[in-house]
């Protein structure tokens, strides 16, 4: 199955936070946009790696993505190695995505910073035909996408660029709230309480795109970095 957008974010959630208006307006494009998580959040302070796995499902179903799994990377322990080098390439290789998005290049948890190493990497290796993934006994085909986006999480990063999402913001926070475990959610009593379990984080959330927003003249944004220099066929096409 190929898809427009593949997004590999490191934890389930990740990608309702960082990019989920940009999913929708896409989707509402008519692109093909999946997730493919890297870790099931086990080592999370709340809830449980199951719960988890049954709020994503909820959260795609919002979103409308066509395809959303989970790579099983450790949470917390997986490191940029050939292990998970290859786990990630067959991934890549499966969708063969145009664009991918994932974490950010270093945030205050560092599973984000090294899901954006190992991500980097492996989508420059999926396109070595050299390197040899078989999956269901059948050989792959080498694929490299043409962009790696990374959106920006809890740490202030410059963008390069940034996505109106206005429209989505909506259904953003809706994706975000599927995740009931994680976020300020009264019905989960007796939880301990963390930073992003605070009923003030979404206003943290919301702060930000509103910056990205005013940046563009728009009411919400969400921002991006990439490694590469970005080009533009048409200079109007800018704000």
């Amino acid at each position: 199955m190929k898809l427009d957008i593949l997004v590999l974010p490191v934890h389930p959630d990740d990608a309702e936070l960082g990019c989920a208006g940009t999913i929708l307006k896409h989707i509402a494009a008519g692109k093909k946009v999946g997730i493919a998580d890297l870790t099931r959040g086990e080592l999370g302070t709340r809830g449980s790696a199951e719960l988890r796995e049954q709020e994503a499902a909820s959260s795609a179903r919002i979103l409308g993505l066509t395809v959303r799994e989970n790579v099983g990377l450790p949470d917390g322990f997986f490191q940029n190695t050939p292990e998970y080098q290859l786990k990630v390439i067959e991934v890549i290789r499966k969708y063969q995505p145009e664009i991918i998005i994932t974490n950010a290049y270093h945030d205050r948890h560092p599973d984000h910073g090294r899901a954006n190493e190992l991500v980097e990497a492996s989508a420059f290796l999926a396109g070595l035909r050299k390197i040899e993934t078989i999956v269901n006994g059948q050989p792959q085909e080498a694929w490299r996408p043409n962009l790696v986006l990374h959106f920006i999480q809890d740490n202030y990063i410059h963008p390069d660029i940034v996505v109106d999402v206005t429209d989505y913001w909506d259904k953003k926070v809706e994706s975000i709230n599927a995740f009931g475990s994680q976020f300020f959610n009264p019905n989960h009593k007796g939880e301990p309480q963390t930073y992003i379990s605070s009923p003030d984080f979404i206003q943290i959330v919301e702060g930000r795109a509103r910056e990205f927003g005013k940046s563009i003249r728009v009411k919400y944004a969400e921002g991006f970095t990439s490694r590469k220099i970005l080009g533009v066929d048409d200079l109007f096409d800018l704000r």
